[in-house]
């Protein structure tokens, strides 16, 4: 049985000859002094648990699927802490030979403490790449690779306020 997409269900996104933008949705997930990142089998470094906005659904909606689709478990917003827009060259994943201007805005959402320490579950993500989420200790957190790089100078210190990060680079 196929299922066919409809547009409800599209990311919001595009891609042209002057390159891409996405919007997205990411969790922030602490629980004993740990995140929780993803990771994938293609690259090396460590990213926020989180995915593409789709059409018709908000950014909290969408971290709320995302995190259920990449970890199995049904977290809670607990409150917005990021806006953050990045411009920067790099590739689609699919076109790696290609490199051209990318546009992204996420919103970061702090998650609720669940008290979950493990999850068995395996995600794949847009490109169809296996993919695992595992907790970080934050005391190693800035001494690994991790995506987005400003992360690790502002998780330790979330405010209550919600940040506006730019990043060209």
């Amino acid at each position: 049985m196929t299922t066919e997409i409809t547009e409800n269900e599209k990311d919001c996104g595009f891609e042209n000859e002057h390159g891409w933008f996405r919007y997205r949705a990411c969790a922030i997930i602490i629980e004993d002094n740990k995140v929780l990142m993803a990771k994938n089998d293609q690259n090396t470094y460590f990213y926020s648990v989180g995915g593409a906005v789709k059409q018709n659904e908000t950014s909290e909606e969408a971290v709320l699927r995302e995190v259920i689709e990449e970890t199995g478990v049904a977290y809670e917003v607990d409150r917005l802490i990021f806006v953050h827009e990045n411009l920067f060259m790099g590739d689609d994943g699919k076109m790696f030979d290609k490199i051209r201007p990318c546009h992204e805005i996420a919103f970061y959402y702090l998650m609720k403490y669940k008290g979950i320490k493990i999850f068995d579950k395996t995600s794949y993500n847009m490109y169809g790449v296996k993919e695992n989420v595992s907790w970080v200790d934050l005391d190693e957190y800035d001494k690994l690779e991790t995506y987005p790089v400003w992360l690790s100078r502002e998780i330790k210190n979330i405010s209550h306020e919600v940040k506006h990060i730019v990043e060209r680079r």
